[in-house]
């Protein structure tokens, strides 16, 4: 007697094929989503930085201003009160 072999159905197999194409389409579609959000992380994170130092530059100019108004404050109390006796 001659053992037979089952048939293989043909439809099976590009059934798994097109279901395997389908999650390999899935999971690139994913990667592209990721690295598209970090890439607007990484944007918004330059950015972020470059409104932090121009923020921190901008503090530096107004403690100067502060320091400097402040001399001029104590430079002229003096005379102030010299001028508040008078009258």
């Amino acid at each position: 007697m001659c053992d037979v072999m089952p048939t293989i159905s043909e439809d099976s197999i590009s059934q798994r094929s097109s279901q395997f194409s389908g999650e390999d389409a899935n999971f690139e579609q994913l990667m592209v989503s990721m690295l598209d959000e970090r890439d607007k992380l990484v944007e918004s994170l330059r950015e972020t930085q470059e409104r932090l130092n121009d923020s921190e530059l901008r503090l530096k100019d107004v403690e100067k201003e502060r320091d400097s108004l402040q001399r001029q404050i104590a430079a002229n109390l003096p005379q102030v009160s010299v001028i508040i006796k008078m009258v």
